[in-house]
C-alpha cells in the first residue's frame, strides 16, 4: 500500500516540476489534445494536486496512524479532494479571473472620446489618439463634418469605416 501512495507522490511531484520547466513547450505539443477535459476539477493542476496530496496524505497516515488500508485510503481521498479544493479556490479560480487582454474591436470605437494628434483636413486624413483600458491608441482619422481639425483638440469617434480609419467630430465645438 506504501508503495502506491509513494507512486502518486512522486508522479505528482515529477509532474509539477516537469510542468514548470516544460509547461508551454508541451502545451504547445499538446495543443488541444485534452480539450475534453474543459471542467475545471479535471484540469492537470488541480487533478495533479490530487494525486499528489493524496500520496502524501496516504504515507503519512501510513506511518502515524494506526489505521488499517482501507481507513488510510479513505482519508487520503478526503485530503485529495480538500487540498484539490483549496488550490482550486486559492489559485486556479482567481488566476482565471485576473488575466487583462489589452485587445478591443473597431467596433467599440464609437462613442470614445480621442484627441487629435495630427491635424485633420476638411477632405483628408490625420491622425486621432483614443484612450482605452488597455492604453491609448492611434487611428487614422477624417472629419465627419468636413470641418479642418487641428491638432489638440478632443474630438468623439462617431463611426469606423470599412478600411480601419475612423470619422470623428469635434466634441467642444469652437464658438463661431
Amino acid at each position: 500500500m506504501e508503495a502506491l501512495f509513494w507512486g502518486c507522490f512522486v508522479g505528482g511531484a515529477l509532474f509539477a516540476v516537469i510542468s514548470a520547466l516544460l509547461g508551454d513547450l508541451l502545451g504547445s505539443w499538446l495543443d488541444g489534445v485534452f480539450d475534453f477535459l474543459s471542467v475545471d476539477f479535471l484540469k492537470p493542476i488541480i487533478t495533479a494536486s490530487a494525486i499528489t496530496s493524496f500520496g502524501g496524505a496516504g504515507i503519512l497516515l501510513h506511518r502515524y496512524t494506526g489505521l488499517g488500508g482501507a481507513g488510510v485510503v479513505v482519508l487520503a481521498i478526503v485530503a485529495a479532494v480538500l487540498l484539490s479544493a483549496a488550490v482550486y479556490f486559492a489559485y486556479v479560480r482567481p488566476m482565471e479571473n485576473s488575466e487583462n487582454s489589452t485587445g478591443f474591436s473597431e467596433s467599440e470605437l464609437p462613442g470614445k472620446v480621442g484627441e487629435v494628434t495630427v491635424p485633420i483636413p476638411a477632405q483628408g486624413y490625420g491622425e486621432v489618439m483614443v484612450k482605452l483600458v488597455g492604453g491609448n491608441t492611434l487611428h487614422i482619422a477624417s472629419s465627419w463634418d468636413r470641418k479642418e481639425i487641428p491638432a489638440g483638440t478632443v474630438v468623439v469617434v462617431i463611426e469606423t469605416a470599412k478600411d480601419g480609419t475612423v470619422q470623428v467630430s469635434e466634441l467642444y465645438p469652437h464658438p463661431m
